[in-house]
């Protein structure tokens, strides 16, 4: 029986080699020539290098140069105070108005993103801010409250704020200011502070 199948297997074979040796080297110098393919191609590889190598790591370091970055935090109660609502775009940032801040990462703190925080108090030039987000899975978490949308995200994305650690961001350095949180959606945020955090 094996000798009825060997004649079939040769010739697959000898195709096989043409195609590989002969027929394909003919179409990829063909394909070469394109002047489109070779710029697709080449773009292509610059996209999957770009996606292996990740972002570049200087970005960080520019984005926080020559300012302070938040890197502490504490759990909101040991924070508590009076929290009022008192926005004032005057340069200084005040209870009820976000602002961009570099926060380091929990789990790294020699990493860390750029992102919006709700001022709810103050010592002396120290803020005290709630980290904001817009992931979707913080809608459940009982650790976040929804405030809706606003000016403080360009994409216009629904944001949530963290209530249980409290951020001490320097005021130098803050990025710039954000928006002001409406009223009726800072005192969301304070009502909780209070009923779970001691606040008054």
């Amino acid at each position: 029986m094996l000798e009825n199948m060997a004649p079939p297997w040769k010739s697959f074979q000898r195709f096989a080699e043409n195609l590989v040796f002969n027929e394909a080297p003919k179409v990829i110098r063909q394909i070469g020539r394109s002047e489109a393919v070779q710029r697709g191609i080449a773009q292509g590889i610059k996209v999957g290098l770009d996606v292996i190598a990740g972002p570049p790591k200087q970005e960080a370091a520019a984005i926080t140069a020559g300012r302070p970055v938040t890197s502490n935090a504490v759990p909101t109660a040991h924070r508590a105070r009076k929290v009022v609502y008192a926005p004032d775009l005057d340069g200084r940032a005040d209870p009820g108005e976000i602002v961009w801040t570099w926060v380091v990462y929990e789990d790294d703190p020699t990493q860390g993103k750029d992102r919006p925080v709700l001022v709810v108090g103050r010592d002396r030039e120290t803020l005290l801010g709630l980290m904001l987000s817009s992931r979707d899975h913080h809608r459940d978490d009982p650790d976040w409250v929804g405030i809706g949308t606003g000016t403080w995200d360009f994409e216009g994305r629904e944001s949530w704020v963290r209530l249980d650690r409290v951020l001490d961001v320097p005021e130098e350095g803050i990025r710039r200011e954000g928006a002001i949180l409406e009223r009726h959606k800072f005192e969301v945020v304070a009502a909780r502070l209070r009923a779970e955090y001691s606040w008054s």
